[in-house]
């Protein structure tokens, strides 16, 4: 066998090598011509054999083999080559948000929380500005993820958590949550979370008392302990009057 049909022949077989998520990325795979790949940035440009499998038919195959070579990577803790070889996923797949939202968890998450604990590094501020170069990236692939996928309620809701646990952004949190809960395919959480982070966004309490207050008025499935929490403090902050404050315990 030819070194070159060889190499094929290993691509198909790491092509039916399916992970766990392969079933998802399934469903969420979409077709996507040249075209998707012309217009991402330069530098998410993949290499020769991506590009060749992009005018091939082989796109979905490579991509695949890359994920699982990212999944190596990524136990080994080797987080540049992780980097790189996610970017060459989500460049060839551009319209699967599954790997969107794995690459930026393995940035705003894994690698950010390995920079951190580097024993290699002795200074703290060095350590903190590895850190937020993650959280970065992190965030730059579910934007550009969105971008690609406009309509995916997945990468809204996982750009809302990266704001919230992350970078501490509530006022982009909720922006996020609120555009995931009128998308096909949101979580009911959605419409409270995005409440949730309203709440904490200095000059929007009276904003986020009334959505509140309206999940609340809609019956017993929304008043979770987080919900009435926020409302109580929010009746001390806008100084409702005592008869239109919720009771202070719930039967």
């Amino acid at each position: 066998m030819s070194r070159i049909a060889f190499a094929f022949a290993m691509l198909l077989v790491f092509g039916v090598m399916k992970l766990p998520a392969e079933h998802a990325i399934a469903l969420q795979r979409r077709s996507v011509d040249v075209r998707d790949i012309a217009n991402l940035d330069l530098r998410e440009k993949v290499g020769q054999l991506g590009f060749v499998a992009a005018l091939s038919g082989f796109r979905a195959v490579v991509a695949d083999f890359l994920f699982i070579q990212a999944y190596v990577a990524w136990e080994r803790t080797e987080w540049g080559r992780v980097l790189l070889l996610l970017r060459q996923v989500t460049t060839l797949q551009p319209h699967v948000p599954l790997f969107w939202d794995i690459a930026a968890w393995h940035m705003a998450w894994n690698a950010s929380s390995a920079a951190m604990n580097d024993s290699s590094q002795l200074r703290l501020a060095l350590r903190v500005k590895a850190q937020r170069e993650y959280f970065a990236l992190g965030k730059d692939f579910l934007e550009r993820g969105i971008k690609n996928n406009p309509d995916s309620a997945q990468l809204y809701e996982a750009l809302a958590r990266l704001c919230h646990d992350k970078l501490n952004d509530h006022a982009r949190a909720f922006e996020c949550y609120a555009k995931a809960a009128i998308l096909p395919g949101a979580h009911a959480y959605d419409r409270r979370f995005a409440a949730y982070e309203l709440s904490y966004c200095d000059g929007r309490e009276r904003e986020a008392y009334e959505k509140l207050r309206a999940l609340y008025d809609e019956g017993e499935n929304e008043r979770l302990p987080t919900l009435l929490k926020r409302l109580k403090f929010l009746e001390e902050k806008l100084t409702i009057p005592p008869e239109q404050r919720i009771p202070d315990r719930e039967n």
